[in-house]
């Protein structure tokens, strides 16, 4: 199963998870796909947010601004493939399909795969 979601994301670099998260790989600057972040930013911060009782406006916006800062820094990273398995780990394995949460887990896993164990 994870090496057909794998193949169908290498193919399909703009493939969607979750609630249509948008790929930041391959991302297209367009008005259109800005938009498209922005509504699934949106109601993906609202409905996981509803969840635990915390959907107070400022508190909305606040989240909602750090997800479209790590969208920005994740159309900029070099390690797509590192990047791809991060995504369809957070998202199809533990269901934490949001930006921020996706940045981090590359962040750590690429720190990870730069260092060595030292005495």
């Amino acid at each position: 199963m994870k090496k057909i979601l794998l193949l169908l994301f290498l193919l399909f670099p703009s493939v969607s998870f979750g609630d249509n998260l948008i790929s930041p790989i391959g991302f297209q600057d367009t008005d259109e796909n800005r938009k498209k972040v922005i509504s699934f930013i949106e109601k993906n911060v609202k409905n996981e947010s509803s969840t635990i009782g915390m959907d107070d406006p400022s508190y909305l916006r606040d989240i909602e601004k750090l997800e479209l800062q790590a969208f920005k820094k994740l159309i900029k990273v070099k390690d797509t493939n590192l990047l791809r398995k991060v995504i369809i780990g957070n998202c199809s394995i533990f269901g934490m399909c949001n930006y921020d949460s996706i940045l981090v887990i590359y962040m750590q896993e690429k720190n990870a795969s730069n260092s060595k164990l030292k005495w």
